[in-house]
């Protein structure tokens, strides 16, 4: 092995990953620790001298990736997700198949329902397919969550709200997507994607939201590569680079501020003449002398196929456009409702946001709280509010059922 050979290890101090830029699987294996907030190190074989081989080495002279090599010294070769959620012990299979209550979604709403639920006596069931915590779990720093005068990292956040409600006992299902809720007479079913399927009376819909796409030439190509949407997920590969936000909002600012904790310089792209940003933000950027903000510019496309090359934009006041060069592009433009399971079945508003008076939807025994609902502010602690409102509705309604 050359110089690079510190960088093969059989036993690792972290998980490491060995595949390539290209691959399909490397990329679905990243999205999964990172969703899941389990941290990793990412190593491209094709970068590397001495990479190709060691993989070989390891496979019996064949050439497959991902390779992943756990601290135990145990290894997964291209694992799918069950596979990987088995390795970090989540628990993937309900113990029940009739429940009082599911709640799809594990961030504040559908937690903090959960626990609420829990604590009368209710058996609750929540499945969640990434990481618990939602928006909240990834963000660096919740410093205007009630009761945290100095602030929590979101990582504590989710810990706690989730061990408080396997502490009533919420039965939590993780790696877990809810694929489709079907009646079956006074009961919804909801199906998972690994052909699970459970029963209940009230099923809650805290889905969140996801971050908007920018929708332009070069983004589905470099997604997970050179583009990302969450800074505390992907923000430690910049280390001593350049990068790009794109977005004027507080998220925008947020997540620039802490990108600069690794990257050398982080710029802020805003669409608009001025940001919508708070002033607190728009002051504590300022003060960094390694961040500028483009204002009134928009962005036109990503090129460089399959590793980003140069950033096209567009000064929207003199229509100049301009190739800007960056290692990485952080995306932070709004959210869309993750709506899929009942977009076809209840009422939506035109933006695609669950509508939910008193918090149950149009159709009885499905309710919504959290980001996912039409009118919620996307603040964890309303999010949090609403999951105990929903709580108190769903036990109403099941009483109503249950007579």
């Amino acid at each position: 092995m050359d110089k690079n050979s510190e960088l093969f290890s059989l036993k690792p101090s972290i998980i490491t990953i060995y595949g390539t830029s290209w691959c399909p699987d490397c990329k679905r294996a990243k999205k999964f620790f990172a969703e899941h907030r389990v941290g990793y190190e990412n190593i491209d074989i094709d970068e590397l001298a001495d990479g190709v081989s060691f993989v070989e080495s390891i496979n019996n002279g064949m050439r497959i990736i991902p390779t992943i090599i756990f601290p135990d010294g145990s290894i997964l070769v291209e694992p799918s997700n069950s596979q990987l959620a088995e390795k970090l012990g989540l628990q993937t299979k309900a113990r029940r198949e009739y429940y009082d209550a599911i709640v799809i979604g594990g961030g504040p709403a559908g937690l903090t329902s959960s626990l609420y639920l829990a604590r009368e006596g209710l058996d609750v069931l929540v499945i969640e397919k990434a990481g618990l915590g939602g928006q909240a779990g990834i963000t660096q720093t919740l410093d205007n969550f009630p009761g945290f005068d100095e602030g929590i990292s979101g990582a504590e956040f989710s810990d706690r709200l989730s061990r408080q409600a396997r502490k009533f006992g919420v039965e939590i299902l993780q790696a877990q997507e809810v694929v489709e809720i079907e009646q079956d007479g006074q009961y919804h079913v909801v199906h998972t994607n690994s052909g699970e399927h459970y029963h209940s009376k009230s099923v809650l819909i805290a889905t969140g939201a996801k971050y908007r796409r920018l929708e332009i030439p070069g983004e589905d190509g470099l997604i997970g590569i050179n583009v990302h949407f969450c800074a505390t997920c992907d923000g430690a590969f910049y280390k001593g680079k350049k990068v790009l936000v794109v977005g004027g909002g507080n998220s925008g600012f947020e997540e620039g501020l802490f990108l600069t904790k690794f990257a050398a310089q982080v710029d802020i792209l805003v669409n608009s003449q001025e940001p919508k940003a708070s002033k607190i933000l728009q002051d504590k950027v300022a003060e960094k002398k390694n961040m500028n903000v483009l204002l009134n510019h928009s962005i036109l496309e990503l090129q460089g196929g399959d590793k980003l090359s140069s950033v096209l934009v567009m000064d929207k006041s003199s229509k100049e456009t301009k190739e800007l060069k960056y290692d990485g592009v952080f995306v932070f433009i709004g959210l869309t409702p993750n709506n899929g399971l009942v977009k076809e079945k209840v009422e939506v508003d035109n933006w695609g946001f669950v509508k939910a008076s008193q918090l149950m939807t149009s159709l009885p025994g499905i309710f919504a709280a959290g980001d996912v609902r039409s009118g919620a502010t996307k603040q964890a602690a309303s999010a949090a509010g609403e999951g105990a409102s929903a709580a108190l509705a769903i036990r109403e309604y099941l009483k109503t059922v249950d007579a």
